[in-house]
């Protein structure tokens, strides 16, 4: 293994940074928004890190080691492809552990491989959240009408409370689901900076009750669920068409969008034209 020199990395270090995550997203997919400053700054330079660079000077591998709101230790980790078995990320890691002072950790990958998933069950950390990353070139876009005897309305102060309602009762029944108060929702909703309420939209029936909804972020498309009784009636089919066809007239070129790795609706995106580029992922000691 050649040899790595380690120090923290610096603001000075964000154009090599960027270039290692556009090294692993060419490689393995993952989260596209890896590449952007704002986003590895916060996950590598705003918290303590470390930083491996080859012989050349290039950096190979980053990691870093926040808190979570509950004070437990959260780790981000960054690996050149070929690099991840070779020694670094097991440098990497224990680093992490060191740091965290022996509590559990929690570690965020936003690119993965069958590697990293070596890596992890190596030193003794298991997968406990993955999403596919899928992307669609909107070259075609199919049409896909609204089920009769529905209408869907804008994101509006007034229809804030259909979307929430829309929301809770589309993802109660899944895993995990951490019934998040409405306040807190909404809050979270409308305080992300590429949110587009005018793109966004709730299904409501015949009595205007919310039976299904979309919520858009920049050209992503980011949450889509439908309560259970309007299920396998093509109204989430409507939804994301209709979504693709809004980021298009916005001068988008591709559109994003990621699902749980256990979620059956990945079948949908996929007939809708969506391709899968990769798996973001989240893995835990076993204690925690």
């Amino acid at each position: 293994m050649a040899t790595i020199e380690w120090a923290r990395p610096t603001e000075d270090d964000l154009p090599q940074l960027a270039g290692l995550a556009a090294e692993c997203l060419r490689a393995d997919g993952g989260l596209p928004l890896l590449t952007d400053e704002s986003m590895l700054r916060r996950l590598f330079l705003d918290v303590p890190g470390i930083a491996g660079r080859d012989d050349i000077g290039d950096i190979v591998a980053v990691a870093s080691l926040g808190r979570e709101e509950d004070g437990g230790p959260s780790a981000a980790m960054l690996i050149q492809p070929g690099q991840v078995l070779t020694g670094a990320g097991e440098q990497l890691i224990a680093w992490i552990r060191e740091h965290s002072t022996g509590a559990p950790i929690r570690l965020a990958m936003e690119s993965t491989s069958v590697e990293t998933e070596q890596l992890m069950a190596e030193h003794g950390l298991h997968r406990v959240f993955a999403e596919t990353v899928m992307r669609h070139r909107l070259r075609r876009i199919p049409r896909v009408p609204l089920p009769a005897g529905l209408q869907t309305v804008a994101f509006t102060e007034e229809t804030a409370h259909a979307f929430y309602l829309a929301y809770s009762r589309s993802f109660a029944d899944r895993p995990g689901f951490p019934g998040t108060p409405e306040e807190e929702w909404l809050s979270w909703l409308t305080s992300e900076p590429e949110f587009l309420p005018s793109a966004s939209r709730v299904a409501l029936d015949e009595a205007e009750a919310p039976v299904g909804f979309v919520t858009l972020g920049g050209n992503w498309i980011d949450q889509v669920g439908v309560i259970p009784p309007w299920r396998g009636r093509r109204l989430g089919a409507h939804l994301v068409a209709r979504s693709l066809t809004a980021i298009q007239r916005a001068g988008g070129e591709v559109a994003w969008l990621a699902v749980t790795v256990d979620n059956p609706a990945a079948d949908l995106y996929c007939r809708l034209g969506f391709k899968a580029k990769g798996t973001r992922a989240r893995y835990a000691d076993r204690a925690t």
